[in-house]
């Protein structure tokens, strides 16, 4: 996401550029795309001229829109949605510290854009 970040608007990049780029094994890449894909955070196009590209400019897309496409939502302990969960119950004292780190998490992960974290160096460069 950040190597197609750093990508002109509306260019589309070919998947074995991203894994050449990248140094991803074209196989891991292939689910994490699709996976992208389908969550909307990336549109494909086929043919000799086919690739891939954000659907949405980098500045409306953040870290944590890329991490929970990927792997679903961020929980840092399973008490923060549900303090009945821990079997401690209303006597943890941890819940309260678990909670504010989820917060915090949330609010950096979502702060952080991919027009700030994109990958200036990489262009794809036919």
């Amino acid at each position: 996401m950040l190597f197609l970040a750093a990508q002109e608007e509306g260019s589309v990049v070919s998947f074995r550029e991203v894994a050449r780029q990248m140094d991803v094994p074209e196989d891991f890449l292939a689910k994490i795309l699709k996976t992208l894909v389908r969550k909307g955070l990336l549109y494909s196009t086929r043919g000799s001229k086919g690739g891939f590209a954000l659907s949405r400019p980098p500045s409306e897309l953040s870290f944590l829109d890329v991490i929970e496409a990927v792997q679903g939502p961020i929980q840092l302990n399973l008490c923060t949605d549900n303090h009945e969960a821990c079997h401690f119950g209303g006597a943890c004292t941890m819940w309260g510290v678990w909670r504010l780190g989820q917060e915090r998490m949330m609010e950096v992960y979502r702060a952080a854009k991919l027009d700030k974290l994109a990958m200036k160096g990489f262009r794809d460069d036919p």
